[in-house]
């Protein structure tokens, strides 16, 4: 059976969302899981702290490391790598999570909000991973996972927002080149990405999202089809990147009317970059 128990995961922006739910998924298997996020004192409208994702890990079954750290800080990075190591005597898995969001256009992009995108999604994702690569040679079965888009040059998924699209896929193209330039390591580095929206803390904070989040899934499908891809083989697995309904489609699930928000047919709301090329699998329940 595939298990993560006893592996070492990394996890950056894991106090809530897709990161916490990936984290959870792990730790009913025993995994030992190195929360990284700014997030120490509650937030008046997104729940979720280092410390409360914590807890929820260990009720879950694993083991937990609460760790303080802005990715956009290489200081910060590197101290949470070594309190990892120290503290579960190595790193098995990195998921570059963490992530900042701005839909606006060019004139509406001010660099205070650039710089944020970018710290955090390109350079972050950059820096998390060569502060993790020394010790994910080290691994049995060693894998990094981005989450972040396909690459797709079509500039329909540019113009309304290039700047965040710029800095997600930065993130793909770091998985893309790293993948080839650590093969005979045997590190994995692929990427994942959403085909509908899905339902986080983040979303249902926005005012007037309501309708979105009912034809959206939950962050649950995120962490089903992480948990098939990071228990695959590093060697024969790596330099892709994957739709989570297509992972666990090619996994043999077919119904995934569970991970719907709200029970139904209306049509789920698709989330940004998904190709026209890249229709849903055959034969399945939505």
């Amino acid at each position: 059976m595939r298990s993560l128990s006893g592996k070492t995961l990394v996890i950056s922006g894991a106090s809530r969302g897709i990161g916490l739910a990936i984290a959870l998924r792990a730790a009913r298997d025993g995994a030992n899981i190195a929360v990284l996020a700014k997030t120490v004192e509650a937030h008046p409208k997104l729940p979720g702290t280092i410390y409360s994702a914590a807890q929820e890990i260990e009720a879950a079954g694993g083991r937990a490391l609460p760790l303080a750290c802005d990715i956009r800080d290489t200081e910060q990075i590197e101290a949470a790598v070594a309190k990892t190591v120290e503290t579960f005597g190595g790193i098995d898995i990195l998921i570059n999570n963490a992530s900042a969001i701005s839909l606006t256009g060019t004139l509406a992009t001010e660099p205070k909000r650039y710089d944020l995108m970018h710290g955090i999604n390109a350079r972050g994702t950059f820096f998390m991973s060569r502060a993790c690569i020394p010790h994910l040679k080290k691994a049995g079965n060693p894998h990094v996972l981005n989450l972040s888009p396909p690459l797709d040059l079509n500039p329909a998924f540019f113009a309304p927002h290039t700047a965040y699209t710029l800095a997600k896929y930065a993130m793909s193209v770091y998985a893309m080149a790293m993948a080839v330039e650590f093969k005979r390591d045997g590190i994995a580095f692929n990427t994942l990405w959403p085909r509908t929206m899905i339902a986080t803390a983040a979303l249902q904070a926005i005012p007037g999202a309501g309708q979105v989040i009912d034809q959206s899934r939950t962050p649950a499908i995120m962490a089903d089809a992480a948990h098939v891809m990071l228990t695959r083989d590093s060697r024969a697995f790596t330099g892709q990147h994957c739709i989570d309904d297509l992972v666990l489609a090619a996994d043999g699930v077919t119904d995934f009317s569970a991970y719907r928000v709200k029970a139904g047919t209306a049509p789920l709301v698709d989330d940004l970059f998904i190709p026209d090329s890249m229709p849903p699998p055959d034969g399945i329940i939505v």
